[in-house]
């Protein structure tokens, strides 16, 4: 299996560890040509991968924030191709402060609340999507996620159909690879948004994620719905919830290759999935892992990113009327590189 390439770039700055799965992405989003919006101009890592992206033809960028200031405070960074833009004195600021009034009036938003609320760099981000002027959105590399997915609940809001929104992140195995990634990837969901779910949104979140693995990273899904107990070797209300779930997703959708409840281990290690789930499909080969709570998918998560030594990319959201994604605000460069090809594939064409 491939492991990562590292990319020497011509400043001597190393960003871009991708694996084949990642390169694959990277190729596709080229293919679409699309504009994404980078909000975070303040900071290093973001503006290095805008200037990456461009390089590399990814998506065309826009970045956000005072263009003086991004200019001196990265004088060895190539932002020729890459649009930077000042919310605060941008000439669409009026149109836009419109647009959240009319969007924010009926929950109290007047005009004077709405041109400030504007000039905020994620809020001038999710309008230009909301007005088409943009085709996709990435921000939290040094924001909170509710700093980003307020702007896209009140803006951009859920796609028609959706119950919430919901998160996947592309696990990229290390240099050597991984025994029990047959895929070069791993899915994991959801570790970055919902802290509880009921049966019926763990179920829709498992197929949402699934239509993502499908979709974003072109493998066909073996989802193991994740629990502490395996086939009912434990009794517990939190066991119950992920059984159910499971029943709702294959009712939902019987043609898809999902199992539970199980455990991390029996979920990936053939040998322990032979003793405790014998007999499933999913068992010992999952690639698309879904957490039972948002507490064990962000441990988890980084377990394997620090740990592990995978690559993570994400939390990616799905859900959304259009792609707007959340960083992790311990991530790389080269994370951010990702998020925004994976984002250029989310936008419908």
């Amino acid at each position: 299996m491939a492991g990562f390439v590292s990319k020497v770039k011509k400043l001597g700055r190393k960003i871009s560890e991708s694996g084949t799965i990642v390169e694959t992405i990277k190729k596709r989003a080229r293919e679409k040509n699309r504009k994404i919006v980078l909000c975070e101009g303040e900071d290093r890592r973001v503006v290095e991968a805008a200037e990456e992206c461009v390089e590399e033809g990814i998506a065309r960028i826009v970045l956000l924030g005072n263009p003086s200031q991004i200019r001196a405070s990265n004088p060895d960074l190539d932002l020729s191709g890459v649009e930077i833009v000042d919310p605060a004195t941008s000439p669409k600021l009026e149109e836009y402060a419109k647009l959240l009034f009319e969007l924010r009036k009926a929950k109290g938003m007047t005009e004077e609340q709405a041109l400030q609320q504007a000039k905020d760099n994620t809020f001038f981000g999710a309008l230009m999507l909301k007005a088409g002027d943009a085709d996709g959105l990435v921000s939290g590399a040094c924001h909170s996620t509710a700093n980003t997915l307020r702007p896209g609940l009140q803006i951009v809001k859920t796609a028609p159909g959706t119950s919430a929104v919901s998160s996947f992140n592309l696990m990229v195995p290390p240099m050597g690879g991984n025994k029990y990634v047959e895929d070069d990837v791993l899915i994991f969901s959801d570790c970055g948004l919902n802290p509880t779910y009921t049966a019926e949104g763990l179920a829709d979140c498992a197929l949402a994620t699934a239509k993502s693995a499908m979709e974003i990273a072109g493998i066909a899904p073996r989802i193991a719905m994740l629990s502490f107990s395996s086939k009912g070797s434990a009794k517990h209300d939190n066991v119950t919830l992920v059984q159910e779930a499971t029943r709702i997703a294959k009712e939902k959708s019987p043609n898809l290759a999902i199992d539970g409840e199980l455990q991390f281990d029996a979920a990936i290690v053939p040998e322990v999935a032979a003793i405790k789930a014998p007999g499933s499909e999913v068992a010992g080969r999952a690639n698309v892992l879904v957490f039972p709570d948002l507490q064990a998918g962000n441990i988890g998560y980084k377990i394997a990113e620090r740990l592990g030594g995978f690559q993570a990319i994400g939390p990616i959201c799905q859900g959304f009327a259009k792609p707007l994604n959340d960083l992790s605000r311990g991530c790389k460069a080269c994370d951010i590189v990702c998020a925004v090809a994976i984002t250029a594939l989310q936008v419908k064409d």
